[in-house]
């Protein structure tokens, strides 16, 4: 049913003699979930009770009440999904390397299934959980969809690169899911509901970065995102998806980002969608190829939360031309408030502070124009990961790593013409903007949100 190379056992530990335990960390759903299948398909074959866990960690880097927020009230509806399928759910708070050991042993659980994520921080509390436990521990990765282990063992040059690679393999990994099936009533016995109040008086966030509304959290939102996708705007994708007026984008990647929706199930509705071919192909090669690639940056390099994991050539093109004047310098408390004089960039700015999103194609201006206007590329780096990190609901996020690397640092791109400040960077105008869609539309949009 799960494909073995979806899988990997973290230890050298082989029986099962007590509970299986599903970690559900970064892929926050019940349907087309294969950690969770995975899981099921353990705890039937050894006839033990199946139990869902999250734990929550009352900090993370840059996170705010509006992704706690929007987290927890789609943690809410895994809740109920998992009571219909007797499957108790229980949130632990606190540091997971103390948490989940103590709750494997007081549960005298006989293995631990997780998702796979390739961040740091995340690779860190998988590893101290891992050496405090000694029962057997898989990870799944059930976020890609060619497993980002199986997809490369190496750190990928570029889309080109890993493309075929990837596209080899979709037959393989590419398909629908089957449905979980309910366990015996008797393993809901002595789990108590979560207490979701209690939760949020533990955390410890910027509450001043506030929820959206626009977006609605949850497995069944999503789903309803991805409808509405595919019904009115998938087949006009490939004309329109780089004007940020046309709203013909998906909506998709806060769902995505929290795993509240499966990118294995969006690619698979809209390849059997009755959408044009070339709008297919377009959105696919991002939620696949592109999306798919970030992971790999970031699982096999260390350092693509800064400048020192961009290519040497980049490195030197940047170095070379860091005393180059700049016509305009703005500190980050300028560029968080959106007071520069491109009016532009202050839009793209003020919705990503207001709405927590932004147009792909403006991000990759808005993080140009950062290195800049700042008196280094480091710092631009900084600031540009922090902005977004700290506003967008799908920061934090190896899309979001990767994409501030492409913009300043020219990873998975080539070198281009040299120029002042960028070097041999990629380099975006204002003017190229106004030739891509209407800029004096989208300026007026974030004056007055509602038009």
């Amino acid at each position: 049913m799960i494909h073995p190379d979806r899988v990997r056992s973290l230890n050298h530990e082989r029986s099962i003699n007590g509970p299986v335990v599903y970690w559900m960390s970064r892929d926050q759903r019940v349907r087309h979930n294969w950690a969770l299948l995975f899981a099921e398909q353990l705890s039937r074959k050894n006839s033990q009770p199946l139990f869902a866990v999250f734990n929550l960690v009352p900090s993370y880097p840059e996170a705010s009440l509006r992704h706690y927020d929007f987290m927890l009230k789609g943690l809410m509806l895994v809740e109920k999904k998992l009571q219909a399928l007797n499957i108790p759910f229980v949130i632990l708070a606190g540091n997971p390397e103390s948490e989940l050991p103590r709750f494997i042993a007081k549960s005298k659980a006989g293995a631990i299934i997780t998702d796979f994520s390739p961040l740091k921080i995340a690779k860190a509390r998988k590893k101290k959980v891992l050496e405090n436990t000694s029962v057997l521990f898989y990870e799944v990765d059930t976020h890609n969809i060619v497993p980002c282990f199986t997809a490369s063992n190496k750190l990928e040059f570029s889309a080109r690169t890993i493309r075929p690679k990837i596209n080899s393999r979709l037959g393989t990994f590419l398909s629908s899911f089957p449905e979980l099936t309910p366990q015996p009533a008797e393993n809901r016995t002595d789990f108590k509901p979560v207490d979701w109040k209690r939760l949020y008086n533990t955390l410890r966030v910027n509450s001043d970065v506030e929820p959206v509304s626009w977006i609605d959290p949850g497995e069944e939102a999503a789903g309803k995102a991805l409808k509405e996708f595919i019904d009115g705007k998938l087949n006009s994708y490939a004309k329109l998806w780089n004007d940020p007026n046309a709203h013909a984008v998906s909506a998709l990647s806060p769902y995505l980002h929290f795993g509240q929706i499966s990118a294995q199930h969006v690619a698979f509705e809209v390849r059997r969608s009755s959408a044009e071919q070339a709008s297919k192909d377009a959105f696919l090669e991002e939620l696949i190829v592109r999306r798919e690639l970030a992971e790999n940056y970031c699982h096999y390099n260390e350092h693509y939360d800064s400048l020192s994991g961009i290519r040497p050539w980049a490195k030197e093109t940047l170095d070379r031309h860091r005393n180059d004047k700049r016509d305009y310098l703005y500190s980050p408390d300028d560029l968080e408030k959106a007071s520069t004089h491109d009016p532009l960039w202050n839009a793209a700015q003020s919705e990503l502070k207001n709405r927590a999103k932004m147009h792909g194609y403006l991000r990759m201006y808005w993080a140009k124009k950062i290195l800049e206007w700042t008196p280094e590329p480091e710092s631009a780096f900084d600031i540009a990961l922090h902005l977004n990190d700290k506003y967008s609901l799908d920061g934090r996020d190896p899309n979001g790593f990767t994409g501030v690397a492409w913009s300043i640092g020219g990873v998975h791109d080539r070198p281009w013409p040299e120029r002042p400040v960028f070097g041999k960077i990629r380099y975006m105008n204002y003017n190229g903007c106004v030739r891509k869609f209407n800029t004096d539309k989208y300026i007026r949009s974030q004056k007055n949100p509602g038009s």
